[in-house]
This record gives structure tokens, C-alpha cells and sequence, in this order.
């Protein structure tokens, strides 16, 4: 952990509270796969932390194919809420983490490229949604991770400036949005 009195934890969702890896890359493969493109998850994993729109982009850009990026992310988020959402699991680590945090009154977000309806579940699924002051989903911004716009968006929600806010991520994507919003960071590995 970073030396420092930090007044606000930022915690990514999708594999820093939730192990949900394995569900989104199977959600994805499953509908590329329906689209007649054979895509290795491998790229799902690569990419973890980015909003579905450039990932189906990037996926277009990588296989040559044209799939529609709107049409193509809301599939897949439907697919994933709709199959795969109750396989989530919790990174109790890091759940409990955040529980002790907010019971010592730090402020709490979580700050995710993925999208609110998923994300709330999520949440509830953990069991951790009323812990939770702000929640900046991928709507929420005009653009995602590894911008830094997300995270300053949920310093700025919380009333904490960014220095005064320590991040918790998995992604390299989310890891390069808080050094660039000027916060500090920890990665978590599952």
C-alpha cells in the first residue's frame, strides 16, 4: 500500500471486486462467435478495463471484421446479464477491503468501464451497494479508461481532490487513467 492518509478509495469492479473475467470473455467470445468472427479471449483479457465500444473496435480492427460497435456492446452486455451475471463471484479480499474502509469513514467509489445496470448488480450481488457513495459507469463519460476522465469524474463527485485518492485496479488500462487523474494506486492480482 502507498504511504499516505487518503481520504477517498476509487476500486475498479470487474476483477478487483468481482471475478467476473472468466463470464465477460465467454459473454464476448460467445457473441463474436454468433457474429461469424472466431475471437480469442485472449484479447478480452488484453483489453480489461475498456468500455465495450472501443473493445468491439479493436476487435473489428484486430479479426478485419466490420461488426457494428453500438449494436455488438449491447449484445454482449446482454448476453453477460442475462447468463453469465449470476456466475459472479466476489474477490473477498478485496469486498472486505472496501467493508473495513467504509466503516472507517473513507469515501468509497467504484469506477468501472463497464455499464451501470451490470455494474449495480454487481454490486448487490456483493452485497456492498449501499457502501458505495459513487458509481461512474461507462455512460457517465465520453471517454473511458485510460483516459483519466473517469476517476476525476468520482474525485470530483466525492469532493476529494485526486491527490487525496487511492485507486484499486487489476487493469494496466486503469492503472495509466489514475496515474494520469494524479492518483496514487494499488494493483490487485486474483
Amino acid at each position: 500500500m502507498p504511504e499516505g492518509n487518503f481520504d477517498a478509495y476509487l476500486y475498479d469492479c470487474d476483477g478487483t471486486l468481482a471475478d467476473t473475467m472468466g463470464p465477460h470473455i465467454e459473454a464476448w467470445v460467445e457473441e463474436c462467435q454468433s457474429r461469424g468472427v472466431n475471437l480469442d479471449g485472449n484479447l478480452i483479457h488484453e483489453l480489461a478495463g475498456m468500455p465495450a465500444v472501443p473493445t468491439v473496435e479493436e476487435i473489428n480492427r484486430r479479426y478485419g471484421s466490420k461488426l457494428d460497435p453500438h449494436e455488438i456492446a449491447q449484445a454482449k452486455e446482454n448476453r453477460f446479464f442475462e447468463q453469465h451475471l449470476n456466475r459472479v463471484k466476489p474477490i473477498v479480499t478485496m469486498v472486505n477491503h472496501l467493508k473495513i474502509a467504509a466503516k472507517a469513514g473513507k469515501r468509497i467509489a467504484v469506477v468501472s468501464g463497464g455499464r451501470r445496470r451490470i455494474v449495480k448488480e454487481t454490486l448487490k450481488i456483493l452485497g456492498i451497494e449501499d457502501l458505495v457513495e459513487v458509481v461512474i459507469c461507462a455512460e457517465d463519460v465520453k471517454k473511458g479508461k485510460p483516459d483519466p476522465e473517469p476517476f476525476l469524474l468520482a474525485a470530483d463527485l466525492l469532493g476529494v481532490k485526486p491527490s487525496q485518492c487511492l485507486v484499486f485496479e487489476d487493469a494496466d488500462l486503469g492503472i495509466e487513467s489514475a496515474e494520469r487523474a494524479g492518483m496514487r494506486w494499488v494493483r490487485v492480482f486474483i
